[in-house]
């Protein structure tokens, strides 16, 4: 039966001497794959890569001299400690010196151990061996750690869109108010991806979770008294107050859900300024704080906009649904008042698609 082959952990060994590298290579080989250096500049190139290209390797360690003429073993591995690429990496050093200041400053440095001249082939081995194993362990760990995250992240997630849908229902909505905020938030901002400034600004954002989050904007309208939110008539000043608290509610559920997951959880970051911001006004008479201009969050000047376009063109308690184009006339007549105005602008480039997805789940 053939067998499957299996790929090999590679070593870097950085030597200026080549008679070590030899030696060094000759204990390690059949195990590891082996990859050479003459000095730390060589080293550099090979593990960050140069002039743009790729990493020629990325090795499962690296044993690094210290005495070296272009660049010393300290610097080099300095310089692999600052790089995301091969911070993890265990840094083992050769050296002849017989120092405990030298051993210590290595080791506070970030190397992982020291391998000294004259080499013993046993010691080099064990050595190499259990810090690649170590560094699987490791790597193995940082995996189940981030499958266990993501898997809580799904969760909260799921749990989260399960109460934007009753909150719907509760609202006399089919949840289909969702799957039109979503829509019309994917078709504004991939209009947006196409001038240069927005497609700049929305450049380091992850537009999925962006336009899922949408469906969070009025997931704090589930605090509201239904005597207050299935009101037919008009609300009161008193009652208003009180509608106006859906964001802030909203915020601190986000906030909460946030307190049991990674800080850079960018669902819930965007969730949290669409809930919070989604009612604030351009001319920053909005609310809650009464943000004005580019204070408010893109995400939230997005839904802004989106929200007010599905409200006005569906039925609710309180109103019969309007025409598309009487409510793209109220959008644009709002524009640089209530509205972001190169959103609106982009906006009316959208207007077609607008009106499909706004037919397509006409109740």
């Amino acid at each position: 039966m053939e067998q499957a082959n299996t790929k090999k952990d590679a070593i870097l060994i950085v030597d200026d001497v080549e008679i070590n590298r030899i030696i060094l290579g000759e204990v390690l080989q059949g195990e590891y794959d082996i990859v050479e250096a003459s000095g730390g500049i060589e080293a550099l190139e090979i593990l960050l890569g140069v002039d743009g290209k790729p990493p020629a390797v990325q090795p499962t360690a690296v044993l690094l001299d210290i005495m070296m003429p272009d660049m010393d073993g300290f610097e080099v591995l300095e310089k692999i400690k600052a790089s995301d690429l091969t911070k993890n990496i265990p840094v083992l050093f050769i050296t002849a010196a017989d120092s405990e200041d030298t051993e210590s400053r290595g080791l506070v440095a970030g190397a992982a151990d020291y391998i000294t001249k004259p080499f013993n082939n046993s010691i080099i081995r064990a050595r190499v061996d259990n810090h690649i194993n170590l560094a699987r362990y490791r790597h193995s760990l940082e995996q189940l750690v981030d499958n266990k995250t993501r898997e809580v992240t799904r969760t909260y997630e799921s749990t989260l869109e399960v109460l934007a849908t009753i909150i719907e229902y509760r609202n006399l909505e089919s949840g289909a108010h969702i799957r039109r905020t979503a829509e019309l938030a994917s078709a504004l901002i991939n209009r947006m991806l196409q001038h240069k400034r927005f497609k700049k600004l929305l450049a380091k954002e992850n537009i999925p979770s962006l336009i899922k989050a949408s469906a969070l904007h009025d997931i704090g309208k589930i605090a509201i008294p239904d005597s207050i939110l299935l009101k037919p008539g008009k609300l009161t000043p008193e009652e208003f107050d009180v509608i106006k608290t859906h964001t802030i509610v909203g915020s601190r559920i986000i906030d909460n859900i946030a307190e049991n997951l990674p800080d850079n959880d960018r669902y819930l970051k965007y969730a949290k300024e669409i809930c919070s911001y989604h009612h604030e006004r351009w001319d920053g008479t909005g609310y809650p704080e009464g943000l004005a201009g580019e204070e408010i969050p893109l995400t939230a000047r997005i839904i802004s906009i989106v929200d007010v376009y599905d409200a006005l063109t569906s039925s609710r308690c309180y109103k019969d649904a309007f025409s598309h184009e009487k409510s793209f006339g109220i959008i644009m007549d709002a524009k640089g008042t209530q509205f972001d105005p190169e959103l609106v602008d982009i906006l009316s480039e959208v207007a077609d698609e607008f009106m499909r997805i706004e037919e397509a789940h006409r109740d």
